[in-house]
């Protein structure tokens, strides 16, 4: 069984915020909704879950008990301890009481909170505040995990601990979408959606998105005369046909933000070739 749109729609007032977008994600995999502020994720996602009304398309999702949301705040509840924490999101989602303690036990263990389990949720890290939210978007094992931007603002080791932990989670079954900013993390989901005001820019597997770019990338040291260019770094790069390389110019194997950056100007032609 597949989750997420098909051809959702959904309109604030006049404003459209998703535009005919469609995703997919099966159990065992992550799809990965990527975008800037105001490309639509959190919409997306909150379709997904039933909180926004779509103006037209098909949502797919499990019984809402069967779904884990971890939003963008975390939810952790800063007045609680992190076991009182976990212990309102197992009973809030049915978990038995005999389960209860398991499971928690568990993902203390599996977070590396176990030392903090007395502390305050207002007492921790960024980083610890987001895998104990993640935990407790999981402590019912849910069918589909739904993660808004659960990495943003916190350090590079915490990233790469919260993106294990979403590993684990689909690799005892569950389902994950999960929102995020960074296209170095849209690597390591089975699938990505990039968004851009609303509409599906760029879809597919990483190396689907890499090979969608139409033709090759050149390096150049100063800003070539075409509109099909961006900077890098100190540098600029040109997406041109290989057999027309610019004067000047080397030619890299682009990346993941390469083939994005591409997508954008393609839209902003109307789709005609780089």
């Amino acid at each position: 069984m597949a989750w997420g749109l098909e051809g959702v729609s959904v309109n604030y007032g006049r404003k459209a915020a998703l535009k005919e977008v469609s995703f997919d994600v099966t159990p065992g995999s992550v799809v990965a909704i990527v975008g800037g502020d105001g490309a639509g994720k959190t919409t997306a996602l909150r379709s997904v879950v039933g909180l926004v009304k779509t103006t037209s398309g098909r949502v797919i999702r499990p019984p809402i008990e069967r779904v884990g949301v971890v939003p963008a705040s975390s939810g952790v509840y800063p007045d609680l301890t992190v076991m009182e924490n976990l212990d309102f999101a197992a009973r809030s989602y049915g978990v038995t009481k005999q389960e209860i303690a398991r499971r928690a036990d568990e993902l203390l263990g599996t977070t590396a909170l176990t030392s903090a389990r007395h502390r305050l949720g207002s007492q921790l890290s960024g980083g610890m505040r987001q895998k104990l939210a993640i935990a407790m978007g999981f402590i019912h094992q849910p069918d589909l995990l739904v993660l808004d931007e659960v990495t943003t603002g916190v350090d590079p080791v915490s990233r790469a601990e919260l993106w294990r932990l979403i590993a684990r989670a689909v690799a005892h079954g569950s389902a994950a979408i999960v929102a995020t900013t960074y296209l170095d993390e849209a690597e390591r989901a089975t699938s990505l959606v990039v968004l851009h005001e609303g509409r599906v820019l760029l879809s597919g597997t990483p190396d689907q998105a890499l090979g969608s770019v139409p033709g090759v990338v050149y390096e150049l040291g100063s800003r070539p005369n075409t509109y099909d260019s961006w900077r890098r770094g100190t540098r600029w790069r040109l997406c041109a046909p290989s057999d027309q390389p610019p004067e000047g110019g080397t030619l890299i194997e682009h990346d993941l933000q390469d083939a994005v950056i591409v997508a954008a100007l393609q839209s902003a032609q109307g789709g005609e070739a780089a």
